[in-house]
C-alpha cells in the first residue's frame, strides 16, 4: 500500500432525487467529500437528511424508478462507478467496496441458511470451492466473535439474536476484505455492550487491514472516538465538515451545536430534561427559501429565511453552511478558551 494516503473515495456535486406524488425530493443536494486510503468519516445527522442516500448512491443501489442519480461524480480508486456498466458495478460491490446495512433481519434472506448466504459471497467474488467459502464462512464467523461457529454456521437467521445477526451481516461485508467499507447505523437497536463489541470490531479490522470506512449515524457520541473527520447532513446538504476533534471543540454551525447538545451527559442532573432540537426536519420535496433549518433556529436572522446560506470556509478543513458560520464559530472557541 504505497499509495497510503491516496484518496480512495472523491464525491463531487452529488445529487439524488426521488420522484413522488408530492413532487420531487431532492433527497442528497449536492453533497461533495473525499476519502483518503486507511481513514474514517462519520456522516451524521437527524433521519431524513440524506445519510443512507448518499451511501446508497455510492454503491449504485438507488431503486430506479422511483429514485435517480441525476448529477454528480462518484469516484473510487480512479474508477467512475456512476458511469460504470450494472455488470461491473457488482464485480466491485461485495468485493471492493461493502456495506453493513441498518437492518439485518431485512438483509439476511429468512429461508437460506447463514453458511449458504455467506458462501455466495467468496465463491462469486474469489473463486472459492464450496469446500473452501464453507471453511471461509466459519472462520469469519470466529472473526466477529460467534461462539461456536463450526455449529452455528447452519442456522438460519431467526435463530440468531438481533447482535448475532448484525455481526453475521459484518462478516459478509468483511468477506473479501474490502478496501471500502460503508456502515449504516451498524449499532442501532443493540446494547451498549454488543455496540461497543461491534464499534470495536470495526476498528480492528481498520488497523489490520487498511480497510477505508463510512460511518453513518444520527448519535454523534458514537463517532467520536471512531473517526478522523464528520460530515453533518441535514435537508440533502453537507451543512459542516470538520476533523472530529475540531467538530466537537469548535462547532460553526447552529445545528450541529444543537446535536452536540442533544448528546445525554453522564453528568445530567436527575430530573433535568434533556435537551432537543425544536421542532422537526423539513419538508425535501417543499423547502422553504432561505436557510432550511431557519425555522429551529435559536439565532435565525431575516436574512435566514430569505437567503440561501454560503459554504464558509472556517479553515482549511473547516466548512459551514452558515450565514453566520464564523460568529458561530468564535463562540464556540470563546466558550471553550
Amino acid at each position: 500500500m504505497s499509495n497510503q494516503n491516496g484518496t480512495i473515495l472523491s464525491v463531487n456535486d452529488l445529487k439524488t432525487y426521488f420522484q413522488t406524488e408530492d413532487g420531487i425530493v431532492k433527497a442528497v443536494d449536492g453533497i461533495s467529500f473525499e476519502l483518503k486510503k486507511g481513514e474514517t468519516l462519520g456522516i451524521v445527522g437527524e433521519s431524513g437528511s440524506g445519510k443512507s442516500v448518499t451511501n446508497l448512491s455510492v454503491m449504485r443501489l438507488i431503486p430506479e424508478p422511483p429514485g435517480k442519480i441525476v448529477n454528480g461524480d462518484i469516484v473510487f480508486d480512479g474508477i467512475d462507478v456512476r458511469t460504470l456498466p450494472m455488470e461491473e458495478v457488482r464485480h466491485l460491490r461485495g468485493k471492493r467496496m461493502a456495506m453493513i446495512f441498518q437492518d439485518p433481519m431485512t438483509s439476511l434472506n429468512p429461508f437460506l441458511k447463514i453458511s449458504t448466504q455467506l458462501m455466495e459471497v467468496t465463491q462469486l467474488h474469489l473463486g472459492h470451492s464450496k469446500r473452501e467459502a464453507y471453511d471461509h464462512a466459519v472462520d469469519m464467523l470466529r472473526t466477529v466473535g460467534i461462539p461456536a461457529p463450526e455449529k452455528r454456521v447452519d442456522n438460519y437467521p431467526h435463530e440468531f439474536s438481533g447482535g448475532m445477526r448484525q455481526r453475521v451481516m459484518i462478516a459478509m461485508a468483511l468477506s473479501c476484505k474490502p478496501e471500502l467499507l460503508i456502515a449504516d447505523e451498524p449499532t442501532t437497536a443493540l446494547d451498549v455492550t454488543i455496540q461497543a463489541q461491534i464499534l470495536e470490531l470495526i476498528k480492528e479490522l481498520k488497523s489490520e487491514q487498511g480497510t477505508s470506512v463510512i460511518f453513518i449515524t444520527h448519535d454523534l457520541g458514537v463517532v467520536a472516538g471512531m473517526t478522523d473527520k464528520i460530515i453533518v447532513m441535514y435537508a440533502g446538504k453537507v451543512f459542516e465538515s470538520a476533523p472530529t476533534g475540531e467538530l466537537f471543540k469548535n462547532p460553526a454551525n447552529p445545528y450541529t451545536k444543537g446535536l452536540l447538545k442533544s448528546v445525554p451527559d453522564p453528568a445530567h442532573e436527575e430530573g433535568e430534561d434533556l435537551y432537543q432540537i425544536p421542532g422537526l426536519p423539513p419538508d425535501v420535496a417543499n423547502l422553504p427559501p432561505g436557510c432550511p433549518f431557519a425555522e429551529r433556529c435559536e439565532r435565525t436572522e431575516e436574512i435566514c429565511t430569505q437567503e440561501f446560506p454560503p459554504f464558509v470556509q472556517i479553515n482549511e478543513n473547516h466548512h459551514s453552511l452558515c450565514h453566520f458560520a464564523k460568529e458561530v464559530h468564535a463562540e464556540s472557541a470563546g466558550g471553550n478558551a
